[in-house]
């Protein structure tokens, strides 16, 4: 293929990543074979949004190497082991799907797959060995699932997923296969566990929920707002729309005039008093995270871009609108040093510099909600170990972050 034409392909793809919800901010990668010596791909840490084709980077299949004064992904490596091995393979997507993510932390091969997307996918699943991202370790991994499967789809274990086409279309339709067919992993395991029979796969998390010990029946509920820092004041809008609220971040005075002063004022004002990193808060109450908020206590990472985006561990703060001071200190509290925190019976609090960003932590926490309840319901989940978790944030915080914000 020309090298411009494999190049335009791989924006194009980049922006279907983000439109289908395969990725979230700058995860993932898409890669283009040129022949049987090169391949193009997406740059690290860029935004999707933003690349043209002077952006993505043309690599050597046999030792990675480039020319470009542009840093192709870190995860170069398996792609080219993609186009060593499968001399037909001529696009690959690296995505960060939910489902696919949701089953990542099986330690065994998927090999129920449906007779109708065998034809798509292949008879298996495999799913690879564990490894840091952009490690030789994860290389192997995924080097060893595409030698002993002719599988296109490979679940990265705690990561994601690597789907391989002979072009474009075969690539995305492998990808799109490949969440039906997770997805219905996860509703046979909850039928057989619960007797529930359902297309949604959020039943997963909440059956979950209501099994659990510390799922309330009374819950202090409060309407989610998602809120914006404004110099000395903050901006507070209903989720589900409506008037939004200024606020006086100092005193926490209503500025202006509005019906309904919401009951999470002082949640956010003390957030914002207190974390100057912050300038965007959203309130999620999606499925999954409102679900993971009713069990409550301490989750760890099962996915890696959880560690790094949101914290080493996820941890539960109840805040009570009848004592709101007392109690927001406390959720601000379970906060510190992480990017989200759950309330107690009410969904999540996601924190960020701005909006792009908080909307990224609530997709991967509402991703990680969605393995975790996974986890439980199969049973013998590994977490990613501490150590790893904390070294994967701390790289995120100092490098990785810092030059997504320059490039976008």
């Amino acid at each position: 293929m020309d090298i411009l034409e494999a190049k335009a392909e791989v924006v194009k793809a980049g922006l279907e990543l983000v439109k289908s919800g395969l990725i979230a901010r700058t995860w993932g990668n898409v890669s283009c074979r040129v022949d049987d010596e090169y391949f193009v791909i997406t740059p690290s840490g860029r935004s999707y949004e933003s690349l043209t084709p002077d952006d993505i980077v043309l690599v050597k299949i046999e030792d990675c190497s480039y020319e470009s004064e542009i840093k192709p992904s870190s995860e170069k490596g398996i792609h080219a082991q993609a186009y060593k091995l499968r001399k037909d393979v001529n696009f690959v997507i690296h995505t960060h799907q939910k489902n696919a993510s949701a089953v990542s932390f099986l330690g065994y091969d998927i090999n129920m797959v449906p007779e109708e997307s065998r034809t798509v996918i292949g008879t298996d699943i495999p799913v690879a060995s564990y490894g840091l991202p952009g490690t030789g370790k994860l290389r192997k991994g995924v080097t060893a699932a595409l030698e002993r499967s002719a599988s296109k789809a490979i679940i990265m274990a705690h990561h994601g997923a690597l789907c391989v086409g002979t072009d474009y279309d075969d690539a995305f339709a492998v990808a799109a296969e490949l969440e039906k067919v997770c997805g219905k992993f996860l509703l046979d395991r909850l039928e057989a566990v619960s007797g529930k029979v359902t297309d949604n796969i959020a039943a997963v998390a909440e059956h979950i929920a209501e099994v659990s010990a510390n799922a309330k029946q009374e819950a202090q509920l409060f309407d989610p707002y998602t809120s914006e820092r404004d110099g000395s004041t903050l901006v507070m809008r209903p989720v589900d729309g409506g008037e939004s609220v200024r606020i006086d971040l100092r005193t926490g005075d209503e500025i202006g005039s509005c019906e309904n002063y919401p009951a999470s004022a002082e949640l956010h004002r003390a957030i914002y008093n207190k974390r100057d990193d912050v300038n965007c808060i959203i309130h999620s109450k999606k499925p999954e995270i409102l679900s993971a908020s009713k069990v409550g206590g301490t989750f760890r990472p099962l996915l890696d871009d959880f560690a790094q985006l949101v914290g080493v561990t996820l941890r539960t703060g109840e805040y009570n609108p009848s004592n709101t001071v007392k109690t927001a200190k406390k959720v601000v509290r379970k906060l510190k040093g992480r990017n989200a925190v759950l309330v107690k019976d009410n969904g999540a609090i996601c924190v960020a510099g701005n909006e792009y960003d908080a909307e990224a932590v609530e997709m991967v926490l509402e991703k990680e909600m969605r393995t975790d309840a996974a986890a439980k319901m199969i049973g013998d989940a590994k977490y990613i170990n501490k150590v790893e978790s904390l070294l994967m944030r701390v790289i995120y915080k100092t490098k990785y972050s810092k030059k997504t914000e320059t490039n976008k």
